[in-house]
């Protein structure tokens, strides 16, 4: 099968987090087809594994050669496959059979350039090293199918030099490529409130612990935090009351967004301090729930150096990236192992993402195959060189 046909089934078949059966079994079937070992991981994800044929290089401490190799030198692909709660509308003839459930993420691009990847690994694995092709579920809701995936710890014993991902980019043209080397996405936390207080007739104010006026001040001051490196929206309110009645709660949610882990804690604090400030103020009670999100994604420097100079040696174009305030699961990896995350340009005509009518270029699954093949590659060999 090739990589645009994968594309297209998946893309027929989309299934929502952590749901992906289906997904996981065409995947695991077309990677057997290729004679490319495999396995379930995170429930609904597959994780395969292609071994070089050529040796490793092992050298003692004076570089003479035949010490006892440490832990296999491995690169680990990872594409995430689940899809959004979007009904198409591209008039695509392999558009959504699921009614209701879209790839309106790129991630049916994703997989498909990673298994042509595996593809060609296969075909010629003239490597020293490992290379694990992670088809990773639930990346689109907590808790994140990254930290189901680490985990269960399946590069135990691997010397992972790096974890490598894309995503698809309609800001760029195919042919084109997106770094950011260090901060690059933000962490993303799940913001909940409930404001009790006391209701009763609009018109008979003395009476009331008014909720409603709690939660127009607690907005002001939440949205106050904002600045460049923090971004915190309320996008739902909820106050049952009338024209003439006030009711005993209020319901509100948002998202915050940063780019540093101390100053991402010191928020939560902040956030705490500022509803009970204004409780204190108005009499009411509220409740702050904060579901802690992903980690700032932050690109390893020398992955992006050498990236990009692989990316000009190869003719592709490059955009150096300003930080974006999304957040991705790939953060997690960053946690653990030297990381990239980058984009692949799939054309302006494509539409934004989590639209009904998003529809990248296809040929931009050549050049995404290409480029990551190259750089897994390269990353072994200069591992390899380096001993």
């Amino acid at each position: 099968m090739t990589p645009i046909d994968f594309r297209r089934h998946l893309h027929a078949h989309p299934e929502l987090s952590f749901h992906e059966t289906a997904t996981a079994a065409f995947i695991a079937e077309q990677l057997a087809a290729a004679g490319i070992e495999c396995r379930p991981i995170a429930g609904t994800g597959v994780l395969a594994r292609i071994e070089g044929r050529n040796p490793l290089a092992t050298h003692d401490e004076e570089g003479n050669g035949s010490a006892t190799p440490g832990h296999r030198p491995a690169v680990v692909l990872r594409a995430d496959i689940d899809a959004l709660p979007i009904a198409e509308q591209t008039g695509l003839p392999y558009r959504s059979q699921n009614e209701g459930v879209m790839h309106a993420c790129g991630h049916d691009l994703h997989a498909a350039v990673l298994f042509g990847v595996l593809q060609r690994l296969a075909a010629a694995p003239d490597f020293a090293g490992t290379i694990f092709g992670l088809f990773q579920p639930g990346e689109e809701c907590n808790p994140g199918g990254a930290s189901l995936v680490l985990a269960e710890n399946p590069f135990e014993g691997y010397d992972v030099l790096a974890v490598l991902g894309e995503h698809v980019e309609p800001q760029l043209e195919v042919g084109t490529l997106g770094f950011r080397a260090g901060k690059y996405m933000a962490a993303n936390d799940e913001l909940r409130f409930r404001l009790h207080g006391t209701g009763g007739h609009g018109a008979l104010r003395t009476q009331l612990k008014d909720p409603v006026a709690a939660a127009a001040r607690l907005i002001t001051e939440l949205l106050a935090l904002n600045d460049a490196e923090c971004v915190l929206s309320i996008g739902r309110v909820e106050a049952a009351g009338a024209t003439n009645v006030v009711p005993d709660k209020v319901y509100l949610e948002g998202t915050l967004r940063t780019f540093d882990e101390a100053r991402r804690t010191d928020l939560h604090r902040r956030i705490a301090e500022l509803a009970a400030s204004v409780d204190g103020q108005h009499g009411t009670h509220t409740e702050v729930d904060i579901d802690r999100g992903y980690p700032c994604v932050v690109n390893d420097a020398e992955l992006v150096a050498l990236s990009t100079n692989l990316a000009k040696c190869t003719d592709l174009l490059i955009k150096m990236l300003p930080m974006r305030t999304t957040a991705e699961d790939f953060g997690h990896y960053c946690r653990h192992y030297p990381s990239l995350f980058y984009r692949l340009g799939v054309g302006a005509a494509a539409g934004r993402t989590h639209t009904a009518t998003f529809a990248p270029d296809e040929r931009a699954i050549a050049v995404g195959i290409d480029f990551m093949h190259r750089l897994a590659l390269q990353i072994l060999t200069d591992k390899n060189e380096s001993k």
